[in-house]
C-alpha cells in the first residue's frame, strides 16, 4: 500500500490508537462522559478513514488524483478538529470547533461520494 491508501490507513491507525487509550482512561476512572468523542474518533478516525485508504488501494485510479490528496487533508483535518471539539462541547465551553470539524467531516464524505461516482467502472 502507497500513496494516499497509505496515509490513510495509517492517519486511521493513529486516532484508533488514541481513542483506545481514551477509552481505557475512561475505564480506568470510571467517568464516561466524553464517551461521545471517544466513539467519534473510533468511527470517524478509524473505520471512516480505514475505508476510505482501502478504496484508494482498490481504485489506483482515484488515488493518483490531487482530489485524493485533498480528501486525506480535508479529512484529518475533520477528526483532528471535530473530537476536541466534542469535548469542548461536552464540557460546555464551546461548540465552535465541535461544528468545523462536523462540517469538514461532512466535506470529506462529499468528495468520497463524488470520487466513487467518477470512478466507476
Amino acid at each position: 500500500m502507497r500513496g494516499v491508501s497509505f496515509w490513510f490507513v495509517a492517519t486511521g491507525s493513529v486516532f484508533v490508537t488514541l481513542g483506545m487509550l481514551g477509552g481505557i482512561a475512561m475505564s480506568i476512572s470510571g467517568d464516561h462522559t466524553l464517551a461521545p468523542a471517544h466513539a467519534h474518533l473510533n468511527l470517524v478516525g478509524w473505520v471512516t478513514m480505514a475505508l476510505f485508504g482501502l478504496y484508494y488501494h482498490l481504485v489506483p485510479a482515484a488515488a493518483a488524483t490531487t482530489m485524493a490528496r485533498a480528501h486525506f487533508a480535508i479529512a484529518s483535518a475533520g477528526v483532528i478538529i471535530m473530537v476536541p471539539g466534542i469535548m469542548l462541547a461536552i464540557t460546555e465551553n464551546g461548540e465552535a470547533l465541535a461544528a468545523i470539524g462536523s462540517l469538514l467531516s461532512l466535506a470529506s464524505m462529499l468528495i468520497f461520494v463524488l470520487t466513487v461516482l467518477r470512478n466507476r467502472a
